[in-house]
């Protein structure tokens, strides 16, 4: 059995139909003497403190609540469980609400692993300098431009040498986690969650480096706006704009510490067999598979 006394709960905000789940896994829980906490209205700033004094939070929602709660639990070391009641749900573990309770006497009998992934760290500078901000992403850093469809001009650096300059839509920085989201999308390739590299896709780029860069663990990027650009060039982390870029100001990402943490209850090589599962109808037109492995 584990020894679990208080694990933190966080239904989606802006998904009413998550808050009744949420009080349900907590009275289960209080049944077995561990203590909770909800919340059901909750921002990264608001749960911090809670959070910290976790043994795991469950996050009820898709992959977004994911990495909501991945970024905030991140900091203080804590797992995160996910219960996916959104529509693709790479991220979480359980697949719906009916299967929680399965899952949490699992839990509870310590039948689990640790995940541990990647995330990224995106600081703002000045000069090439001071540090004007600092943002974490657990899928994907974008710089782009402020209006859809308008081409951008910046110069891109790898370990503090020039590499190339790209003309384009957006150049989205990610993590492994981040290769089956946006950076999918726009033709990148899948890379398996326990890697540690960056990978560098351009958005609809023009008269420029067209393909994807698979960077090696440590990497370091800057981007640098061009003179040449006409609009604001915009920097996001995880879908939420953080920040403006305006004159003399660039960006550089690197991998960050800590890592993210998720409890998985799936056999370690789940990854393939999930992913496949979303992106294509798991139909089998030629029979039964013709090879088997032995364990």
């Amino acid at each position: 059995m584990s020894d679990f006394k208080l694990i933190g709960i966080l239904a989606h905000p802006a998904r009413p139909d998550t808050h009744p789940v949420a009080q349900d896994i907590a009275n289960s829980l209080r049944d077995c003497g561990i203590d909770t906490w909800v919340h059901t209205v909750w921002d990264e700033d608001s749960v911090r403190r809670e959070v910290a004094k976790a043994d795991i939070v469950m996050a009820i929602g898709g992959d977004g609540a994911m990495l909501r709660a991945g970024r905030v639990c991140a900091e203080h070391g804590v797992p995160v469980l996910g219960i996916n009641m959104g529509r693709l749900g790479f991220l979480t573990e359980i697949e719906g609400p009916g299967e929680w309770q399965r899952r949490l006497d699992q839990l509870l009998r310590g039948d689990f692993w640790i995940e541990k992934r990647m995330m990224l760290q995106a600081t703002l500078l000045e000069n090439r300098r001071r540090v004007i901000g600092c943002y974490s992403a657990l899928n994907d850093v974008v710089i782009s431009g402020s209006v859809l469809g308008r081409m951008i001009q910046i110069d891109s650096y790898i370990d503090k040498h020039w590499a190339t300059s790209y003309n384009a839509d957006a150049l989205i920085i990610s993590t492994p986690t981040g290769s089956t989201a946006y950076a999918l999308a726009t033709g990148g390739p899948i890379l398996p969650p326990e890697l540690r590299n960056i990978l560098m896709v351009p958005m609809a780029p023009h008269l420029s480096m067209d393909r994807p860069i698979v960077l090696e663990r440590g990497a370091v990027v800057d981007i640098e706006p061009t003179p040449e650009n006409q609009h604001q060039v915009v920097l996001t982390a995880d879908g939420r704009v953080v920040a403006r870029l305006d004159e003399h100001q660039h960006v550089r990402i690197t991998s960050a510490e800590p890592e993210s943490r998720f409890v998985r209850m799936r056999e370690r090589n789940y990854f393939y067999r999930s992913l496949l599962d979303r992106m294509e109808p798991r139909v089998n037109r030629h029979g039964p598979p013709r090879m088997t492995f032995d364990e």
